[in-house]
């Protein structure tokens, strides 16, 4: 048959539903009659065969090449069902090399040591998420004078191979797993979940990140179907489903994408960016058109036939710049001198000119560690499109803070400060997340100096903080309600700990916390601009203070105290914007005087003042009623 517009389009590096014609699929042959056709690139090859269970893994079943830039194609007689479990891969001759490679657009692959992609075709699922995508565009789309993205975003970041086991040890399905997280997460009052890869991948510890099967859900915990079952669930009960998307790096595992046609395919092919020798892993050559048609297809893939509401994108910053992890003389200078990877930069901007013009209410989440302009900018306005990015410098100096005894706060007090003078260069998304609370980091409630008590408080205050800091948030799994030992993520959660006072507390205050947030326009609406935040007081770092108002499209507005001090501070004054009873909304701890009213006693730059109690280690959040 003639595909002259695909294998264009695909060569061209604009086809983005690659994967409906490369891999496997029931099309009809040029006679007219149902065949199964297997396609795949390899543009290095002499020669491919496909190889498996329904040919006892002989050579016999050879493939033609029908694109001078490496296209290869066959029409067989085979007939399968999802059930079967028929295994194949291709067999790729490349001068005297010979390796077998799993289907880098199989929907379905083996797990673990199964190293062979399955014949499946995606089935039709009954998606029940209509009013979702309805609300979700209402929210995620800007309305007449008011800034975009003026909703609550507060994010539950999960990996699916930890949060829960069975008592045996072994993995929960996808179903499980949905039938236990979608009432606890919303029961929690999240607006979104984010998993962790679920993209398949042969190693546990690399929690998803290095992966082989691109397209395929992982079969640790079911089917293709049983994944969909899974995000549908959480559309339902009015919960958004975030994917981490990996597209700066690919295992090196023989079946997977290395070397994939025994030459560098999907690689850069010189040795100064092939290879990242942290992870052990290749990287995209995402300069290529056919690599370029792999990845934006795949970040589509997700939503369209998954229904996933956004990525987010792993590793930016490895992307970005040439000398990422690498010593001087370990790269290339870009043409004009720089550390820049202009083939990223044009990726990117690709990968999301593409995505928000088929799904302009989705997210697109950079994980960028660096201070590259204008990430969650458009493209049109020259930035590089995302429109949201995680604020890892807001998250190392408020992790730096806690740790740090609070006689010795004051000496670092801009740790609580500093993060406004660039809170809205970006669109920002404070992130608690995995990378924070493993590899001898300790736990979240680990990090809050002091005795077991006030490493409660601490965490309590620190949550407030957070939760009234402008940008959306993240935290992830069992910070909730404080668990102690670092994550695992070769076994459950401790959920048992919630049958302990402290934790149990813990668990309902982040409960109230979180709903307190999806009530308070105050703390949302404005979240991306100066309109919607103001300091108080920013200086008072012998005190371990901050204080500041939240806030909404109306005008209204929330007064927030913190005291990161051990020490209680009887009748604090500080001062208010306007005249009036400031009635206590939300506190850690009651202030003490939970009905401030206001007196004309100028401070911090305002006419009036009101004076409260603030307990140790505590937050308190006061409205005004005039």
């Amino acid at each position: 048959m003639n595909h002259e517009s695909e294998l264009y389009l695909f060569h061209q590096g604009t086809y983005f539903k690659a994967y409906e014609f490369l891999g496997v699929h029931r099309e009809q042959d040029g006679d007219g009659k149902i065949k199964t056709v297997f396609r795949t690139w390899a543009p290095n090859a002499d020669a491919v065969y496909v190889t498996g269970d329904f040919n006892g893994w002989r050579a016999d079943m050879p493939m033609n090449k029908i694109s001078d830039r490496g296209v290869w194609e066959l029409y067989t007689d085979i007939n399968f069902n999802n059930s079967d479990r028929q295994r194949y891969k291709y067999m790729i001759k490349n001068g005297w090399n010979t390796v077998f490679k799993a289907d880098p657009y199989a929907v379905f692959d083996g797990t673990h040591t199964e190293t062979a992609s399955y014949l499946y075709v995606l089935p039709e699922f009954e998606w029940e998420d209509g009013k979702w995508f309805e609300a979700r565009a209402k929210a995620m789309t800007a309305k007449e004078n008011e800034p975009p993205y003026s909703t609550p975003v507060n994010i539950y970041e999960v990996h699916l191979g930890s949060v829960r086991r069975r008592l045996d040890g072994t993995y929960c399905s996808y179903r499980e797993l949905a039938d236990f997280l979608v009432p606890y997460v919303k029961k929690l009052g999240y607006t979104h979940i984010e998993l962790l890869p679920v993209a398949e991948h042969p190693l546990d510890d690399s929690w998803g990140y290095q992966i082989c099967g691109f397209y395929a859900p992982t079969s640790r915990f079911g089917e293709p179907s049983d994944f969909m079952y899974f995000v549908n669930e959480f559309h339902k009960a009015g919960i958004g489903v975030i994917l981490d998307w990996v597209p700066a790096h690919f295992s090196k595992d023989a079946h997977g994408l290395a070397d994939f046609d025994g030459g560098m395919c999907y690689e850069y092919q010189g040795n100064d960016r092939k290879e990242h020798k942290v992870w052990g892993t290749r990287f995209f050559d995402v300069g290529r058109e056919e690599v370029q048609s792999f990845l934006v297809s795949n970040a589509l893939y997700w939503m369209n036939e998954y229904h996933v509401d956004g990525l987010r994108v792993d590793a930016v910053a490895a992307m970005l710049y040439l000398d990422f992890d690498r010593a001087p003389g370990e790269w290339t200078p870009a043409p004009d001198g720089s550390n820049k990877n202009y083939e990223s930069i044009a990726f990117f901007k690709k990968l999301n000119t593409e995505i928000f013009r088929q799904h302009a209410d989705a997210f697109m989440i950079a994980e960028e560690s660096s201070d590259w302009p204008m990430l969650t900018k458009p493209v049109y306005m020259g930035g590089l499109g995302f429109n949201f990015k995680w604020n890892m410098g807001w998250m190392n100096d408020m992790i730096r803070y806690v740790n740090t005894d609070p006689v010795y706060r004051k000496y670092e007090h801009n740790c609580i400060t500093f993060s406004l003078m660039y809170a809205f260069s970006e669109n920002y998304i404070l992130s608690i997340s995995h990378d924070e609370v493993v590899h001898g980091k300790g736990s979240l409630i680990n990090k809050m100096f002091g005795s077991y008590d006030q490493k409660f408080d601490g965490l309590r205050c620190f949550l407030a903080y957070m939760m009234c800091h402008p940008g959306k948030k993240l935290l992830f799994m069992g910070s909730e309600y404080g668990q102690f030992a670092e994550w695992n993520n070769n076994a459950s959660l401790e959920w048992f700990m919630t049958d302990f006072e402290k934790h149990r507390d813990l668990l309902n205050y982040t409960i109230a916390l979180n709903h307190f947030y999806l009530f308070s326009p105050e703390l949302w609406e404005r979240d991306l601009s100066w309109d919607g935040f103001r300091w108080i007081r920013a200086d008072d770092a012998d005190h371990n203070t901050v204080i500041f108002t939240r806030t909404s499209g109306d005008g209204k507005y929330l007064v927030c105290a913190f005291n990161f001090s051990a020490s209680y501070l009887p009748y604090y004054r500080f001062g208010v914007p306007e005249a009036g009873k400031y009635r206590e909304v939300f506190c850690t701890y009651p202030s003490g005087r939970p009905d401030a009213v206001s007196e004309k006693l100028a401070c911090d730059g305002f006419d009036d003042s009101i004076a409260v109690d603030l307990a140790p280690l505590s937050a308190v959040v006061f409205r005004c009623e005039a």
